[in-house]
């Protein structure tokens, strides 16, 4: 990047990347200010590229597959049971796209900018581990703020301290390996947080953050060089806490383990209390799905339309029970079949075998001494598997706060790639 003077590089450059680095700030408030965040870095980066008369950072496969699938929706919501904040949806969408080309751009042009988001993330998870423990001993955190049933922290009545730790954790992950050694004294530290937030997840009662925790350590173990006793030593020590906890405190496994195996009616089905079948995750998870499906018979090329599910689940022709109404069905592969079709349907299967294919490849060189992913790569696609697994509870796969912190992703691993072939 290119600029004429001081004025245009803080402009261009310094603000949007102090927007960046605030961003793990921004998530715990809510999604507002992400979403301006992103929203604004998109906005001048486009500017500094029609100032400069410059695109070339848009000419990647990246952004050329980001782009069609955008025009689809666009598309999809213009001619599918069209309204208005399905069509905004799919209109503003663009602006994700837009910052992962401008954050890599950032990246490449000064890589300072990634060690301000690591301090960044740095300080939010070690303030959050303390106030949730805080919250965990004393029934309220530093702010006051109570809990009668669930660990929250700073996110208050949103239940989502979990999904925060575990969806960020393999980008800190990733990025402490990267600027730390084993013998730096910060490292020790870094590795208490990393045993310690582990720890708080399956505090929090977030069964789908637990289980995606748990999921990108599996996958760093198997795919790393050299990060397997680590993230070994890490896990194990945070199951012995977990073990620990569950002892000294029943309650805390309850909703983990207990209210799983209730809600799947495993209990049941072992005494032969009634003849129903097992449930996937709940029943109200399994209406979901079933609705979803219906749906997508009905409708299989276009689906019904962006964030159109919660309008077709209470129809009779689609819905079970009066628990398979949502604003989502909880499973990102049956929200694009349900809302977009199958025609959406193919980016996500082209996008999950391209990530398969190169983890395959990946795991073949690695028999023979060989590697084509580094161990920052392989955590920052474990991140990424946490979007992709398909046999899981998920979020709603157009909400913004989600989509903010998928996209964080991209730049990051599209640097490093660079970064190597260069």
């Amino acid at each position: 990047m290119i600029f004429n003077s001081d004025k245009e590089k803080y402009i261009f450059y310094y603000f949007p990347a102090v927007l960046f680095s605030l961003i793990p700030f921004f998530l715990i408030t809510g999604p507002f200010l992400p979403d301006l965040s992103i929203s604004l870095i998109s906005i001048i980066f486009l500017l500094y590229c029609y100032k400069k008369k410059n695109f070339l950072f848009f000419k990647n496969k990246y952004f050329y597959f980001f782009l069609i699938f955008w025009l689809y929706l666009i598309f999809n919501s213009l001619i599918n049971n069209f309204n208005l904040d399905s069509l905004k949806i799919s209109f503003f969408y663009f602006r994700y796209g837009v910052f992962v080309v401008a954050v890599t751009a950032y990246m490449q042009n000064d890589e300072k900018i990634i060690k301000y988001f690591f301090y960044c993330i740095f300080i939010c998870f070690t303030v959050l581990i303390f106030d949730g423990y805080y919250q965990y001993f004393f029934q309220k955190n530093i702010l006051g703020w109570g809990t009668h049933t669930r660990l929250s922290s700073f996110f208050g009545d949103e239940k989502i301290l979990g999904s925060y730790i575990c969806r960020l954790w393999p980008i800190f992950f990733g990025l402490a390996i990267l600027f730390f050694k084993k013998k730096d004294k910060l490292f020790l530290l870094l590795i208490l947080i990393f045993v310690l937030s582990e720890t708080l997840i399956f505090l929090t009662g977030e069964r789908v953050a637990f289980f995606y925790i748990n999921l990108s350590a599996i996958f760093v173990i198997i795919f790393s060089q050299k990060l397997l006793y680590l993230r070994l030593i890490t896990l194990i020590s945070s199951l012995a806490f977990i073990v620990l906890i569950s002892y000294l405190n029943p309650i805390a496994k309850q909703r983990m383990i207990d209210t799983t195996i209730k809600q799947m009616n495993i209990t049941n089905i072992v005494e032969n209390k009634n003849t129903e079948t097992v449930y996937i995750f709940s029943k109200q998870h399994t209406h979901h799905y079933i609705t979803a499906y219906r749906i997508f018979l009905d409708n299989k090329i276009f689906g019904v339309g962006v964030k159109n599910f919660r309008n077709f689940c209470d129809r009779e022709k689609y819905a079970v029970s009066y628990l398979s109404c949502s604003s989502h069905p909880h499973n990102t592969y049956l929200q694009i079949l349900s809302e977009i079709g199958i025609i959406g349907f193919l980016f996500l299967i082209v996008a999950f075998f391209y990530f398969s294919k190169n983890v395959i490849i990946h795991l073949f060189l690695k028999i023979k001494k060989k590697y084509l992913f580094t161990d920052f790569e392989i955590c920052i696609l474990s991140g990424l598997l946490i979007y992709l697994w398909p046999f899981a509870p998920s979020g709603n796969f157009f909400n913004n706060w989600l989509s903010i912190i998928m996209s964080l992703y991209l730049p990051f691993f599209i640097w490093s790639a660079a970064k190597k072939v260069k």
